[in-house]
């Protein structure tokens, strides 16, 4: 079992950084992918950022050149870097990692851009 513990979300201005984080414990022996999604109110659950275990990473078109995702390894913990927040920005986000072909959700940390 794998459990994850996202932090970092808050209030921010347009223009303004924010840095998630996801702390993930349990049985871990290695994290095969891990990704951010985020899902605005009335919205379906749409990816942001991912990672996979070789380090290769992708992103939405939407926060590309923006948003960073990064991992720490010894603390089994991912991040995702926002710059330049925008307020379509503004939603739940979640991480998810896949740990032996089986994927973990966290519980989500609100993230709000205003003015």
């Amino acid at each position: 079992q794998v459990r994850l513990v996202e932090s970092g979300g808050g209030l921010v201005q347009p223009g303004g950084s924010l840095r998630l984080s996801c702390a993930a414990s349990g049985s871990i022996p290695s994290i095969d992918v891990m990704d951010w999604y985020r899902q605005a109110p009335g919205k379906q659950r749409e990816f942001v950022a991912g990672m996979i275990a070789k380090g290769i990473t992708n992103y939405a078109d939407s926060v590309k050149g923006r948003f960073t995702i990064s991992r720490d390894n010894a603390k089994n913990t991912i991040y995702l870097q926002m710059n330049n927040l925008k307020f379509e920005d503004t939603a739940a986000y979640y991480c998810r990692v896949v740990v032996a072909g089986v994927a973990y959700w966290g519980q989500g940390t609100q993230v709000t851009v205003s003015s």
